[in-house]
């Protein structure tokens, strides 16, 4: 784990730098009073529901002696890295002191450095879970010890969870498949690549399958399940895919990275202009293939940036004594090419008020 006091921005090198002076379009939320907490909320676009958690008692240190603990699921890819920085440039501006750990994807190993997080007492634990139901002991162990939890673009089963921070995971994938058959005419063969192992993100299956239930004319021919442990990677698949199915029309996948190595492998294939595939996450990676004009049409962005920045806001005004929302939609956009052509590639979309500066419009 590593320990970070106002941490400055490279997430692969985390360091003890001096307080951060506040942008003036977020210090008005940051500071806000608790009751005006849920109106600074919805002018970022969130969606609160699901009740209140309210604090016991105020709690009364200072908001720069905090401390908090970071137990995150993964800090790789585009996705990792933002919420990541999200939680740290949060505590930075707001106060305390972090310590993070990053799983890489382990629910093993994640249990394990909850439990360290927890032998450290922290006074508020921010979690994004590798596998929620796998970590859900570990998570118990935590609220069972007093430490108030915020999790980050997942939902805890079981323990009473003090607040999380989420996409609507469902509604990605739901109007990923959606957008295929907008581009086929409602008719045409398609593959699913999925991601299973982690039960949070195995809901935007969840949201394709309930829209090629109302496409009929939408043939589905393949399916795959990516595994953490296992030897096939999503090109290779792909690539299968591709081969089984020589008059494929579209792929949906679960999330960028697939959607990535699939638009390799249909360019390697010869087969641009024949297949689409479609994204979730987003992030300069895929924002670059899109703007490419590569069969990558659309990726859902999620606000994960916000997603830990809220986090960390919620738990400054449960420890200063206020009721926080126990569960938070943040803002997820679709991005496609018309979002991208006139612009440079935007890195930061996922900061509190730049989608708006963008022009982009939520969809859920």
């Amino acid at each position: 784990m590593t320990n970070e006091n106002t941490p400055q921005h490279d997430s692969h090198q985390p360091a003890s730098v001096t307080e951060a002076r506040l942008a003036l379009s977020r210090r008005g939320f940051m500071t806000a009073a608790a009751t005006a907490a849920a109106a600074s909320t919805l002018a970022l676009g969130a969606v609160t529901m699901g009740g209140m958690s309210t604090p016991a008692r105020a709690q009364a240190k200072d908001p720069k002696a905090l401390k908090f603990g970071a137990a995150l699921g993964w800090t790789a890819f585009d996705s990792g890295t933002h919420m990541l920085n999200g939680y740290k440039d949060a505590v930075a501006e707001m106060g305390g002191e972090l310590t993070i750990s990053d799983a890489g994807f382990d629910p093993n190993k994640q249990s394990q450095q909850i439990d360290a997080h927890i032998a450290n007492r922290p006074d508020a634990l921010f979690i994004t879970p590798a596998d929620v139901v796998a970590i859900t002991p570990a998570i118990k162990r935590a609220t069972d010890a007093g430490i108030p939890v915020f999790i980050g673009d997942s939902l805890s089963i079981g323990p009473a969870f003090t607040n999380t921070v989420m996409s609507n995971q469902f509604g990605m994938g739901e109007y990923t498949m959606n957008f295929i058959a907008e581009k086929l005419g409602g008719k045409g063969k398609v593959a699913t690549v999925r991601l299973p192992a982690n039960e949070t993100w195995d809901l935007r299956s969840h949201g394709m399958r309930a829209a090629l239930a109302r496409h009929p004319g939408l043939e589905h021919v393949a399916d795959w399940a990516y595994a953490f442990n296992g030897s096939t990677t999503p090109r290779q698949a792909v690539d299968n895919i591709l081969t089984a199915n020589p008059d494929i029309d579209a792929i949906w996948c679960a999330w960028d990275g697939a959607a990535v190595e699939g638009a390799l492998a249909i360019r390697a294939a010869g087969k641009q202009d024949q297949v689409i595939i479609t994204g979730i996450d987003g992030g300069k990676q895929a924002f670059e293939y899109i703007k490419a004009g590569t069969s990558l049409k659309i990726t859902m962005g999620q606000s994960l940036y916000e997603v830990s920045w809220l986090n960390v806001f919620y738990a400054h005004q449960f420890l200063a004594g206020n009721p926080v929302p126990r569960i938070v939609i943040s803002p997820v956009y679709p991005v496609t090419y018309d979002q991208l052509k006139d612009i440079d590639i935007p890195d930061d979309f996922d900061k509190p008020g730049r989608a708006q500066e963008l022009g982009w419009v939520r969809a859920l």
